[in-house]
């Protein structure tokens, strides 16, 4: 195989292992499966879920009772994706939309936003290294007034180039880890 054809598999084969680790993420949150969440992430990733900053394993812990309290059932659809790739480290923005029916009065809730990721590959297996989870949108019940602060946290929202999704590397502030406001 030429170099430039074994550059195109390799670049596939990248991007292919990136989709598959979003996709296992949602599955790992809606069938609380939380070996396979904590499986999307390298052991020392952060998570700014906003109303939560922190490694995987509590992100799942934090998630999971407020999940099952809840909802009586939910989905996490994935949409567009975007994904630069720079050697062993990938920029990804995706787009994903919540919907949820609700345990008490049977309501659909639903919200929307990115995953504003930093993946790695070590040791040949990419994770996420850093995540940014930038809501956008929202029903009435998902949009708390207390809540729609500690999302504007997360990052600069902006149709322009200064939206945290540009931030190169990603990173997470800190002075965040630690917050868990919720079930």
């Amino acid at each position: 195989m030429d170099a430039e054809l074994e550059a195109m598999v390799r670049e596939l084969h990248d991007r292919q292992a990136i989709r598959d680790v979003l996709n296992r993420y949602s599955r790992g949150v809606d069938r609380q499966d939380r070996e396979l969440l904590v499986s999307c992430y390298h052991p020392d990733a952060i998570d700014d879920h906003g109303m939560f900053v922190g490694p995987a394993g509590d992100f799942f812990d934090w998630t999971d009772p407020s999940h099952l309290c809840l909802f009586r059932t939910h989905q996490h659809i994935i949409g567009n994706h975007v994904c630069e790739l720079d050697g062993d480290t990938a920029h990804c923005e995706t787009y994903y939309v919540f919907a949820g029916m609700t345990k008490e009065g049977n309501r659909l809730e639903m919200s929307g936003g990115r995953y504003i990721d930093r993946m790695e590959k070590r040791g040949g297996e990419w994770r996420i290294a850093a995540r940014k989870c930038v809501v956008e949108w929202g029903t009435e019940g998902m949009m708390a007034p207390e809540s729609q602060e500690l999302f504007a946290a997360v990052g600069n929202v902006a149709r322009d180039k200064s939206d945290c999704s540009y931030d190169r590397p990603l990173k997470i502030d800190p002075a965040r880890i630690g917050i868990r406001i919720g079930v």
